[in-house]
């Protein structure tokens, strides 16, 4: 029987630097040339979390996770939004703070999860398929080539759908720029890192997955082969 002790650890890893990076996301940050929300500092380790899932354990258990962060957020935004309108203590004076912070993450929260299952999802398929492709090889090539297509879908309509008219126009043109060459960047830096983690989980987990034969459908939750 193969161990997943490792496997639920980068589950609730994956799923916390999501909720994370969707509050944080609030913030819009100026780094020399670059824009970008305060959630791109960290978001793009979902896509390397996204990639060991994918490589080590394979698609099908990396749609699983994948829904699960999606729901997470949705809980979280609900959460946000209840407290947000339930009447305050007289002597609790932040309501407007908690409104014009918290207050916005419902719309970050519901770009980001439709943004989210795209760019995830294309991220892993991609990676997927070029794994049978190369037959394992180049691993390099798939995680950089994934985290291209995948943040194509990610960055635009996340900042289409979270900041259209709050921002301007050329505003929202160089968030998006920014958040996807930072993306893309961090991604290539910690490729190193990627093949440590990747080459030490499938010797400590006994697990290298190749998708042979699988269903890429997003919704078929319950169907998996390689349970």
């Amino acid at each position: 029987m193969k161990k997943t002790a490792t496997l639920e650890i980068i589950a609730g890893l994956f799923v916390a630097v999501l909720i994370i990076s969707n509050i944080v996301s609030v913030k819009i940050l100026r780094l020399g040339f670059l824009t970008f929300d305060g959630g791109t500092i960290i978001f793009p380790l979902t896509y390397i979390f996204g990639d060991i899932l994918t490589e080590v354990f394979g698609y099908e258990k990396s749609r699983k996770i994948i829904w699960v962060g999606f729901f997470s957020c949705v809980l979280m935004s609900l959460t946000f939004f209840i407290v947000g309108i339930l009447p305050s203590d007289a002597d609790w004076r932040l309501q407007q703070s908690y409104s014009d912070i918290l207050g916005m993450v419902p719309r970050i929260v519901i770009a980001s999860l439709i943004a989210y299952l795209f760019g995830e999802f294309s991220n892993s398929i991609v990676l997927s398929k070029m794994k049978i492709k190369t037959k394992g090889r180049l691993l390099f090539l798939r995680t950089i080539a994934s985290t291209l297509v995948g943040q194509i879908f990610d960055t635009g309509l996340f900042v289409l759908i979270a900041f259209a008219g709050i921002y301007e126009p050329k505003l929202l043109i160089s968030i998006a720029l920014s958040n996807y060459i930072f993306k893309v960047f961090v991604e290539a830096a910690m490729t190193p890192v990627t093949y440590l983690a990747v080459n030490y989980l499938k010797k400590h987990e006994d697990s290298d997955v190749f998708d042979n034969g699988i269903s890429y459908n997003p919704f078929r939750l319950f169907e998996s082969s390689s349970d």
